[in-house]
């Protein structure tokens, strides 16, 4: 680098070389030259040094994030990852939900039909409220991470958070639906319908009625869901051990001639077989037998006038799965399998045998599970049924996989004949979707017909509202039927209540 000293240096050798002065032209032109590199190599030096310490500081933070990186683990301990969904859960595409859809809706209208209201409660609870109450079960339960200070877990069933609901808010009677997801550690059989994520579709009744019509009205209330959703043949089971017990505990009948009856009950069962035992000689002379059968034969004679009896059926190898069961517990199930399509996980060879999905509903009576969760332990009589929602799912399913069926509810689709209508076609799918008409246009400025109509087709469009120049001038819309391929001229004022009363024929 030059100095200033230098450049004066310089200047005055360069003067006296050549023989002017100082103050000449030549010498003034040359200190300028000189003076102008300067700077340029001060400003240079200067840069160098910026880019000096800004690699010093992006060598610290790469330094840095080694450091890091060494903590986290190297690359030798990278997994490749799988993209897919948690074990024992799926996603659910237009089709299937569509199925789903159809299943909750027909079950939900039952659950009116009889009077029912809806709640909801958390997902998760206090880990508390769940524990003690599913005895081997328990280890299925998800238990969350402590989350300021609660430990929670994700609920197991819907009952046993409707249990803790009546007891915090003091209510002593309801007639209750819930429908939601539950959660279970459990090993999962999804050709079955056996999630770790599932649904649970419950109909409870809680409160203090007289004997048997809240258990007649459950068991009814499978009968027709069940005959609804039309599954198959299927029977509801109930279990006599579960009488027993009540007789025994409740009763103080003698164990000896509970086993009696669920001897009798396990050949035949049914109201007849109540009427045969309250005339046995030796069962008479006990009261609290006649007690017990008098009930068993008095649900008998409700289900008679619901006209299910010849679905219910006693099964003495109906186990109670659950602590909360006190009573007589309930289990539907389907008479024939189904087969199961070639797509899917079995364990053995596509299409060698039908796939058995289990029970397709349960439930029961708990009597006492509120009154864990009331400080003075007041009991609220319940009985509920919860509809195994999946496994009719998988049932459902493998019934309509040849099936067409509609992922949309589109009534009309607005279409233009001609180019440049895409601002009409807009306007007329506005004032459908004001009057209440489910409708659907192209995103596209000018499509071909044939493609919008192609389009009605694939997706099972019924109507097909079609604009064009001479429409618009007459004040028309030329309505289209899909199927028939029938058209005819409707006036723009009109058309609502036509598109209305063309789908309610369909």
């Amino acid at each position: 680098m030059c100095s200033r000293t230098g450049v004066q240096t310089f200047g005055n050798y360069f003067s006296f070389n050549t023989g002017h002065s100082q103050n000449s032209h030549s010498e003034h032109r040359c200190n300028q030259l000189i003076n102008n590199e300067y700077v340029m190599i001060r400003q240079a030096s200067d840069c160098c040094m910026y880019f000096c310490l800004c690699a010093q500081q992006i060598d610290e933070e790469v330094s840095k994030l080694l450091q890091l990186k060494a903590q986290l683990g190297g690359d030798e301990d990278k997994h490749t990852f799988v993209l897919k969904t948690a074990k024992g859960t799926r996603d659910y595409n237009p089709k299937q939900m569509a199925i789903r859809e159809k299943v909750f809706d027909t079950i939900i209208r039952c659950f009116k039909r009889h009077g029912a209201e809806t709640i909801d409660t958390p997902v998760f609870e206090l880990k508390e409220t769940l524990t003690g109450k599913y005895g081997e079960d328990s280890k299925l339960i998800y238990d969350l991470k402590d989350q300021g200070g609660e430990l929670l877990s994700l609920r197991y069933d819907l009952t046993v958070p409707f249990a803790r609901y009546l007891a915090m808010n003091k209510i002593t009677n309801i007639k209750r639906y819930h429908i939601a997801k539950v959660y279970r550690r459990d090993n999962p059989a999804m050709t079955r319908g056996r999630y770790r994520e599932f649904y649970q579709c419950d109909f409870d009744i809680a409160g203090q009625y007289d004997p048997m019509i809240p258990d007649a009205e459950c068991l009814k209330i499978v009968h027709e869901i069940l005959s609804e959703l039309d599954l198959g043949d299927f029977r509801i089971k109930m279990s006599w051990e579960d009488v027993k017990n009540e007789m025994v505990n409740e009763k103080g009948l003698a164990s000896e001639v509970a086993d009696q009856i669920g001897e009798y009950v396990s050949m035949q069962g049914g109201k007849d077989m109540a009427e045969k035992l309250l005339q046995d000689p030796k069962l008479s002379q006990s009261k609290q037998a006649c007690a017990g059968l008098a009930d068993m034969k008095l649900l008998f004679s409700y289900l008679e006038l619901f006209n299910v009896t010849d679905k219910v059926v006693f099964d003495l190898s109906l186990a109670r799965g659950l602590d909360y069961y006190t009573g007589v517990i309930c289990e539907a199930v389907l008479t024939q399998t189904t087969s199961a399509p070639a797509t899917q996980e079995r364990n053995g060879p596509a299409g060698e045998e039908g796939v058995s999905v289990g029970s397709v509903a349960g439930g029961g009576r708990y009597d006492g599970l509120v009154g864990m969760f009331d400080l003075k332990g007041r009991k609220v009589p319940c009985i509920g049924v919860s509809i195994g929602i999946e496994r009719v799912f998988s049932i459902m399913e493998q019934k309509a996989e040849a099936e067409k069926i509609r992922t949309t509810e589109t009534q009309v689709l607005v279409a233009s004949a001609q180019k440049n209508l895409l601002e009409e076609r807009l306007k007329l799918t506005a004032e459908l979707w004001d009057a209440g008409i489910k409708a659907e246009v192209l995103y596209k400025k000018n499509p071909k017909l044939l493609s919008q109509l192609q389009h009605c087709e694939e997706t099972g469009i019924p109507l097909v509202a079609i604009l064009g120049e001479q429409e618009i001038k007459d004040g028309v819309v030329k309505l289209r039927t899909v199927a028939t391929r029938e058209e005819v001229d409707v006036s723009r004022a009109e058309l609502v209540e036509e598109v209305k009363k063309r789908c309610q024929q369909l």
